[in-house]
């Protein structure tokens, strides 16, 4: 950001006061805010910014935004109604002075994944600026966009969204020149009403910026149509066998590589009439999705098939998504950051895929804001394991019951445990890695679940115990009190 303190009250209605500082940052904790910054304070559920605004001043802070003017502060101040919405003001009116082809990223599964795949693609063309992890909702979004320099060439920008209304306001806000929509499917349903998340997410493309257009998968026929009923320019990508100008086929894991290569897949892309081979951090269908997005986005981007392909081959994909290790046997996949009904399927398949008939444990946990749909989905899910048949599902959250019951009807004979207390890991985990059925084969524990339901601790047990010897630490006495 370069805004200077007058430019940005202009922007707010307000009239400025005092000197006209450079404010070349953005911030709303006062721990992060650097000299020349702009401190936002945010009144949240557990803290209010505005009791930090000394923190701020005297870490340099060249500029307030606030609801009320804090006392005994001499930085100058930008006061207004709402800091969250006048935050937004900002960014909408340094989104207007960026020569930057902006990106706008939306879907219900991956779409994070998505946004560092193709910020990482599009950084062999010139300069990217993309949200940091997923902070895309109405406070990481602005901050985002805020946080750019401005004299990039891309902005790759992803909106999250969990309530009506949501998109429209960050959509007005970016206004982006591609929107790209990756799927569609059940996913904080809770707060979005009943009008489908379909409708929801091809919302943001009726904001798109003039000569916009929209990036659509085709494999969605809900989401097809709703895009269409925009009226948006429209070009489309596929993962499944719709005869588009961008397609994918997954043809097998990547060998040869060690451990690391085991996460890797191997995947033909067509790019309007040209193939590419390219090989991803990713396994399986779901990667074929992430991959034709990525690749036709930088191709709408002018980027040519052979920048794609070199793209590709410097991906980093960031931590707690399908990150890959191998211990005692076991490889390990890690990805708790976050799960739905459309990810967990995906994640699932390609913990079967990396198997490879050996034995697959799978420690999952509540999907969270599914609303009235939520205790369907997770029997739904329950048949979805029962069907791939691992050797064991540990469930971490509500919903145990759905799960088992889904278990149950499709005839489900392997364990089944729901985790209750910390030291309930242990029990189970010790018996699946050391029983006689599976003592010898080893195979893929997968780890995933909801943010909330920090599965990463159960990770870090497994890590620190299983890595110390031929057995896990056992829990302290107690009764198990697991009860379905």
């Amino acid at each position: 950001m370069r805004l200077t303190y007058h430019e940005a009250a202009t922007c707010l209605g307000l009239t400025p006061h005092g000197e006209n500082r450079l404010l070349t940052s953005v911030g709303t904790d006062s721990r992060e805010t650097k000299p020349g910054g702009l401190f936002v304070c945010i009144r949240g559920e557990r803290a209010d910014g505005h009791d930090f605004a000394h923190n701020a001043e005297e870490a340099g802070a060249a500029a307030i935004l606030a609801s009320h003017a804090p006392p005994g502060i001499n930085t100058p101040l930008l006061l207004v109604p709402d800091t969250v919405r006048a935050l937004g003001q900002l960014a909408s009116y340094w989104r207007k002075t960026t020569r930057a082809k902006v990106i706008g990223v939306t879907g219900t599964a991956g779409k994070t994944t998505l946004k560092e795949l193709l910020a990482q693609i599009l950084a062999t063309r010139g300069k990217t600026a993309r949200n940091a992890l997923n902070y895309n909702n109405q406070v990481g979004l602005p901050r985002a966009m805020l946080t750019a320099d401005g004299d990039e060439h891309f902005w790759v920008m992803e909106a999250g969204i969990s309530r009506e209304g949501d998109m429209e306001y960050l959509a007005e806000i970016l206004r982006p020149d591609l929107g790209l929509i990756l799927n569609a499917g059940a996913g904080h349903t809770e707060n979005l009403g009943r009008r489908g998340v379909a409708v929801h997410k091809a919302t943001l493309l009726r904001y798109l910026a003039p000569g916009g257009s929209g990036l659509i998968s085709a494999d969605y026929p809900d989401l097809t149509r709703e895009a269409v009923a925009t009226g948006a320019k429209l070009h489309f990508f596929s993962a499944g066998n719709a005869a588009v100008n961008y397609q994918a086929v997954y043809e097998g894991p990547a060998s040869g590589c060690g451990i690391a290569g085991a996460a890797y897949g191997h995947y033909r892309l067509c790019l309007d009439g040209e193939w590419i081979s390219v090989t991803a951090p990713f396994r399986g269908q779901y990667g074929a999705e992430n991959c034709i997005a990525a690749a036709a986005a930088a191709h709408r981007m002018g980027l040519a098939g052979d920048e794609i392909a070199a793209g590709f081959a410097r991906v980093a994909m960031p931590a707690q998504r399908f990150s890959l290790t191998r211990i005692n046997g076991w490889d390990v996949i890690d990805d708790t950051y976050n799960a739905n009904p459309l990810s967990m399927r995906r994640m699932l398949d390609a913990a079967v895929e990396l198997a490879e008939g050996r034995a697959v444990v799978a420690v999952l946990g509540e999907m969270l804001e599914l609303g009235h749909t939520a205790a369907g989905e997770h029997e739904d899910l329950g048949r979805y394991l029962a069907a791939l048949a691992p050797a064991g599902v540990l469930w971490k959250g509500g919903h145990a019951r759905n799960i088992h019951a889904g278990l149950k009807k499709y005839g489900y004979d392997g364990t089944f445990f729901p985790l209750q207390k910390r030291g309930d890991f242990f029990t189970v985990v010790n018996d699946l890695v050391h029983g006689k059925n599976l003592k010898m084969k080893g195979g893929v524990f997968l780890f995933k679940g909801s943010r909330a339901n920090r599965l990463e601790e159960e990770l870090a047990d497994f890590r620190a115990h299983f890595c110390g010897g031929p057995d896990i630490t056992a829990p302290p006495p107690g009764e198990n009190k697991n009860v379905l």
